[in-house]
């Protein structure tokens, strides 16, 4: 799982691309051209001029007892060219599921699949994890970007409301923040932490120059509920902050109350100059966002409502 794919199979993904990525690129001009932006303030119009074979994300669908997209086909519409890169955005989708506390393993299916005699990892994925996936891809490609505005459009039928894939990544950020923190109390409890609030604070005191119950009373939210508001940026920050504590207090092997304080709150002014550098501005002046809960919400509603839609139809009895 996630390997580099062989030479010879590089080969098929190459052939598979083309026919994809063309059939994928020229639907991408089909939606221009039946679809206003919403940013323009207009409303969803069809061009009745568009030639009656165009191809979609539909059909690229397959049904076996269920609805599903191979992830080898899926990748290439996406702008992904081997399997090893686009794992990384499967296992953010993953992430994202157990924060939703949706089963992951029904949605994204492993399954070892073969090609004129050439076996190779695939997953099938149901509507719901190409959204997800999709959501958490790269924006900065073309083709996820094209993807993204595609599906938050779909979603509407779905009575979804978030639009912005900022949202839905920082489903499965939030989700990388807990098991970091996980992590990094599991280190501290090695290195003889006493007080485990203290030595989280002190992260807090080098980051955000205030302890958490400053920041919150500053943002006008409960202290417990900081992370549920924080934003895509700022959860990423804070990612990085755990992780870089956790593995500062492992290689050098920082023992002690007093030091693992020290060294949270060092690693938290360091992060704090980078984000003041990149971003312009401290991190405690960071944009308050949604309630995380509301926007998971809104995903287990817009699942509900793709599980449904693809779910097999009882045929009525006559």
């Amino acid at each position: 799982m996630g390997q580099p794919l062989h030479k010879d199979k590089c080969l098929f993904f190459f052939k598979l691309s083309k026919k994809v990525h063309y059939k994928f690129l020229y639907y991408t001009q089909i939606k221009k051209n039946t679809l206003t932006t919403v940013e323009g303030g207009e409303n969803m119009q069809e061009n009745k001029n568009l030639p009656e074979n165009s191809v979609n994300f539909e059909d690229f669908k397959n049904e076996n007892g269920m609805i599903f997209w191979w992830a080898s086909q899926f990748m290439v519409m996406l702008g992904y060219h081997d399997m090893k890169h686009f794992q990384k955005v499967i296992d953010r989708a993953t992430k994202a599921f157990i924060n939703l506390n949706i089963k992951h393993f029904e949605n994204i299916i492993p399954e070892q699949r073969e090609e004129k005699g050439e076996s190779f990892q695939d997953f099938r994925l149901t509507r719901f994890a190409c959204y997800l996936i999709a959501m958490n891809g790269d924006p900065k490609k073309p083709e996820v970007a094209t993807a993204q505005a595609y599906f938050a459009e779909q979603t509407r039928k779905f009575e979804l409301q978030i639009q912005k894939h900022e949202e839905v990544e920082r489903v499965a950020l939030r989700e990388e923040l807990k098991e970091g923190n996980t992590s990094l109390s599991r280190t501290a409890k090695q290195a003889d932490v006493l007080d485990f609030a203290k030595f989280q604070n002190a992260g807090y005191l080098g980051l955000y120059n205030r302890y958490n119950w400053q920041l919150a009373k500053m943002r006008g939210i409960q202290a417990n509920q900081l992370l549920e508001h924080m934003g895509r940026t700022e959860l990423a920050i804070n990612i990085f902050r755990v992780a870089m504590t956790d593995e500062r207090i492992k290689n050098r092997n920082i023992k002690g109350q007093k030091d693992l304080e020290r060294t949270h709150h060092e690693v938290g002014k360091e992060v704090r100059d980078q984000v003041i550098k990149n971003v312009g501005k401290p991190p405690e002046y960071l944009p308050v966002e949604k309630k995380l809960p509301e926007v998971q919400k809104e995903l287990k509603k817009g699942y509900r409502g793709m599980l449904k839609n693809d779910s097999p139809k009882k045929k009525k009895n006559k």
